[in-house]
């Protein structure tokens, strides 16, 4: 077995960046090193006083530590990594914008008053969730030891354990919107139609070229869609790329 930094030191990138953050937030606050509300997302503050760092530092408050705060960070260590080890390696760019991507679009939906939340860190972990359980639904998902389920049904099983033992569902059920409004944009319309909505914006890939973040992207190569699949949410072994 590898040792904890070991294991540390093989995260890929952006996972470790954004998990390595959340520790330290939810750290920093048990030590009372800071006011929880100087980082929530509160529109009034962020247009009024113009504090726009809270449209950034929400996402990285996972909650007090507890067995909720742990399986979120187990969910950016397993399905996370998954994730930009399989799908997206050597894609670093390609990952990074899905992340931007995702967080963007809860910033908007969390401007709807039924879905305003202060902390959207757990929605974005639950969109990584969800675009997992589409690169790889057929894999074999055990829930506690008591279900056992396809991992396609994995996000909405969530879901519902937390409803059951007294969780808002809110926050799952922005991810999952995220997730799927992300793959709908980049898989399923594109193989349907063959036309990419949703690319990689340039200035990702210079970002991640410039600082060197893992694997670069070439924006120039581009997989073609896999036409041969006539089922949604199949799974894919080539994913268009911006």
């Amino acid at each position: 077995m590898s040792s904890p930094a070991e294991f540390y030191n093989s995260l890929p990138p952006i996972c470790k960046a954004y998990g390595t953050a959340c520790l330290l937030a939810t750290a920093a606050f048990e030590l009372k090193l800071y006011n929880i509300m100087h980082i929530a997302l509160i529109y009034e503050y962020v247009f009024k006083h113009f504090q726009v760092w809270r449209l950034v530092t929400n996402f990285f408050f996972l909650g007090n530590f507890s067995i909720n705060f742990g399986i979120r960070v187990l969910m950016i260590a397993r399905y996370g990594v998954q994730l930009e080890k399989g799908p997206f390696e050597r894609r670093t760019a390609d990952f990074l914008w899905m992340m931007i991507f995702g967080a963007l679009s809860l910033l908007v939906l969390s401007a709807i008053p039924i879905f305003r939340s202060g902390f959207l860190g757990v929605s974005l972990v639950f969109m990584l969730l969800y675009v997992w359980s589409r690169e790889f639904p057929n894999a074999q998902i055990n829930i506690y030891g008591l279900v056992r389920l396809k991992a396609f049904y994995l996000p909405w099983a969530m879901l519902a354990l937390d409803a059951i033992f007294g969780s808002s569902p809110i926050p799952d059920l922005l991810g999952i919107i995220a997730g799927h409004l992300y793959y709908f944009l980049t898989v399923l319309h594109p193989l349907a139609t063959g036309k990419v909505i949703l690319k990689t914006p340039m200035w990702v890939h210079k970002l991640v070229s410039r600082w060197r973040i893992g694997a670069p992207t070439q924006p120039s190569s581009r997989a073609q869609p896999d036409r041969s699949t006539g089922v949604a949410f199949s799974g894919r072994s080539n994913r268009l790329n911006g």
